[in-house]
């Protein structure tokens, strides 16, 4: 299997790049609750470090592993953020304008002069001043967009086990709002809750 490399990473500090920064999102498919967006900025120095720590795309990884690897990123990352967008304005504006604003929040929540944007789709974040490249798949190919893909989830994660135990009918903490046979199971006997995303299909 094919693991995300440095080769985007590394052609982008050769053009003299100092900061640049992986982007990702999770929360994209659910019925149910925020989409999360996760920031990693990391500079030349600590580059090849990166190798060593199994960074993958978030969905290849345990919950444990996960967890144990997005530790590691918060200690070696120059900077990481977080952002997210509620399922009521996802409902407002559609999944695909929610997952770019939550996006542009994570941007503009650093502290750090980043130079270069990696972001994983086919979409880049309109109205910032600052080179951007959208990569498919990005999460598999690169690991600072890998990276970021780890910091997104389990922090979505975090937040539907919470909200699980505000709204225990739906079991969140098992299906993390996707649209799994036991979600729909619960949809269809208790009906939607509060953070059901109200535009997709839920039955």
């Amino acid at each position: 299997m094919r693991l995300p490399n440095l080769k985007e990473e590394r052609a982008l500090f050769k053009k003299g790049f100092k900061y640049i920064a992986g982007i990702d999102e999770a929360g994209r498919g659910p019925l149910a609750g925020p989409v999360v967006a996760g920031i990693v900025v990391f500079d030349k120095q600590k580059l090849e470090r990166w190798l060593k720590f199994n960074i993958k795309d978030s969905k290849k990884l345990s919950s444990a592993k996960r967890i144990k690897i997005k530790q590691i990123i918060k200690e070696e990352a120059i900077e990481v953020k977080t952002s997210l967008v509620s399922e009521k304005i996802i409902d407002k504006i559609n999944i695909r304008q929610a997952t770019l604003l939550a996006m542009k929040k994570c941007y503009q929540k650093l502290s750090t002069k980043v130079e270069f944007l990696l972001i994983d789709g086919r979409d880049t974040i309109e109205d910032l001043n600052i080179n951007q490249k959208a990569i498919i798949g990005g999460d598999g190919k690169s690991i600072i967009i890998a990276a970021a893909s780890i910091i997104a989830k389990e922090t979505r994660d975090d937040i539907m086990r919470r909200l699980a135990k505000k709204y225990p009918k739906y079991s969140f903490e098992k299906h993390k709002g996707y649209g799994t046979k036991l979600h729909r199971k619960m949809i269809k006997k208790y009906g939607p809750c509060k953070i059901h995303r109200k535009s997709f299909k839920l039955l």
